[in-house]
């Protein structure tokens, strides 16, 4: 569609980061899809009706705060981009009325992985007949590093430091964390290359992490690897889900969270207290069993 090109290359042209771009753009598409399927053939004509409708429409559907919160945040870029162009003359989307607010004391609620979950994860791992080496390693720097799934796939193998066994992490925005490597990872990961990696048709690439089809792996495999997981496993498995359970697991042992906030490349360490200083669900529900 020419109107979502359109929008795209402004974006590029206003130097907005390119992980954010496809944001916007993934989610202003599913928005058009949306009003194209109740008959809306111009989305330039952009009514405070259809974006109330849409949002509603993503609550019905079950996703998360977070995440509908992200897609009004695309349609308020989207809605800006038409009145720059002329296409609109007001604002159909207000961030402070679209924006869902979470109820106090439980921003914080995240999934994590029990315990006994890991130990099921990292058992299942083990049997070679079952998970590659690539996809045990996969899981092992998810849980192990708490890097975000678009990290993990832009890890290349000049980011390690075997001398120090350090991680060399870009994230958002293009800034650089390091992440001290566990000794098992280390050598799980010189495992990976020397042997499964080697004999792949893309040994040459820069990245760590090689598919057979399209040379650097892609966040969609690791989420297609996960389900599969999921499937046999018996319980939900997601990228971020890792991230929370290692924030998670550092702060339950007592791990100061100026550290957590340093290690998971939160710009600010309120982002790491209003998602972790309330724990999990489970957590809680716990500590009410014990009275």
């Amino acid at each position: 569609m020419q109107l979502i090109e359109e929008f795209e290359q402004s974006l590029v042209e206003n130097g907005i980061a390119s992980k954010t771009i496809e944001s916007y753009v993934g989610d202003v598409r599913g928005f058009c899809a949306f009003l194209f399927g109740m008959g809306v053939s111009d989305p330039t004509d952009l009514k405070r009706f259809y974006v109330v409708s849409y949002k509603n429409h993503l609550v019905e559907q079950n996703y998360a705060i977070a995440t509908i919160n992200k897609k009004i945040n695309s349609l308020q870029a989207f809605n800006l981009f038409l009145i720059e162009q002329g296409m609109a003359k007001e604002m159909a989307v207000t961030l402070r009325k679209d924006r869902i607010k979470v109820a106090a004391g439980s921003e914080g609620e995240v999934e994590v992985f029990s315990e006994q979950e890991v130990s099921q994860l990292l058992f299942f791992t083990q049997d070679e007949s079952k998970v590659s080496l690539r996809n045990r390693l996969i899981v092992w720097l998810l849980l192990y590093t708490g890097v975000r799934v678009s990290e993990l796939c832009g890890i290349q193998l000049r980011d390690f430091d075997y001398l120090t066994n350090i991680l060399r992490v870009t994230g958002k925005g293009g800034k650089y964390r390091e992440i001290p490597l566990r000794s098992d990872l280390v050598d799980l990961i010189k495992d990976y290359v020397r042997t499964e990696r080697q004999h792949s048709r893309f040994s040459d690439s820069t990245f760590l992490l090689v598919s057979q089809r399209a040379g650097k792996l892609h966040k969609d495999a690791v989420n297609t690897m996960l389900e599969g997981l999921k499937k046999r496993l018996g319980f939900r498995m997601y990228p971020h889900k890792f991230r929370h359970t290692f924030c998670t697991r550092l702060l339950t042992k007592g791990v100061p969270i100026t550290t957590v906030s340093k290690l998971a490349g939160h710009a600010h360490i309120q982002t790491t207290a209003s998602f972790y200083i309330n724990t999990s669900r489970q957590d809680k529900e716990q500590a009410v069993a014990l009275l």
